[in-house]
């Protein structure tokens, strides 16, 4: 199990990306968002403690069930997920696996919920953005660590993916987090299987010699309301 905390300078998070994130795209905002944003990242740098954990394990692509067996430690059977075609047609040729949960952590989790009780929705509508982005980056930094690893073997790495996206039903959080042991860089499943923190991202990763990292994946899925779909279509 490879564990980490991060400080906010080493997401290298660009204001593009969170005016992105809120929906700016390539504008800007006006002169009193871009203040708030400014307060608030100028806070958030005193105290934020991103963490991220992973694990690789053994596995293999069931396709013709559209599958994913996971073979834990001495475990001989294997935890079967019903991840879906896509999910299942991108690691098909993986080797091995990585599971991952990265959080923005507990720290920011109590800033969104201060921001709630005040009633204040345009400072928590920031907060909801930069969360979502600082979650990204920290999985993104996450897959760096994980990418010097695996060049020992000459691997490469798909994308990650998610419980919840790409018809990967999200209530198969409760059957990927057992496999961490505890390890979970404190984030917890609530009884629907949503994550908290809420700024929370997990998944698996296909690791091997012949897999490959496609830039761009949305055009594999039929998730119409995905928000990684808007964010693409709209660029």
């Amino acid at each position: 199990m490879t564990e980490k905390i991060l400080t906010y300078d080493e997401l290298d998070i660009s204001l593009h990306d969170i005016y992105e994130q809120m929906g700016y795209q390539d504008e800007t905002p006006d002169s009193s968002v871009v203040y708030e944003v400014s307060v608030m990242l100028s806070d958030i740098r005193r105290w934020l403690k991103p963490q991220m954990a992973f694990s690789v394990m053994r596995g293999v692509a069931e396709t013709e069930e559209n599958s994913l067996r996971l073979y834990p430690d001495s475990n001989t059977e294997g935890v079967i997920f019903r991840c879906g075609r896509i999910v299942t047609r991108q690691v098909r040729q993986a080797e091995a696996f990585c599971i991952f949960v990265c959080t923005a952590g507990a720290e920011y989790q109590e800033l969104m919920e201060r921001l709630t009780e005040e009633g204040d929705m345009v400072r928590l509508y920031i907060a909801h953005a930069i969360g979502s982005v600082i979650a990204e980056r920290c999985a993104d930094n996450m897959e760096q660590v994980l990418q010097r690893q695996i060049e020992k073997l000459s691997w490469r790495r798909t994308n990650r993916f998610s419980p919840g996206y790409c018809g990967w039903n999200v209530s198969e959080q409760r059957m990927l987090f057992p496999l961490f042991h505890g390890h979970t860089a404190g984030v917890t499943l609530t009884p629907s299987s949503l994550m908290m923190p809420i700024k929370s991202v997990s998944g698996i990763i296909g690791l091997g010699r012949d897999v490959k990292y496609l830039e761009y994946t949305c055009g594999l899925c039929d998730y119409k309301d995905c928000y990684k779909r808007r964010k693409k279509k709209n660029t």
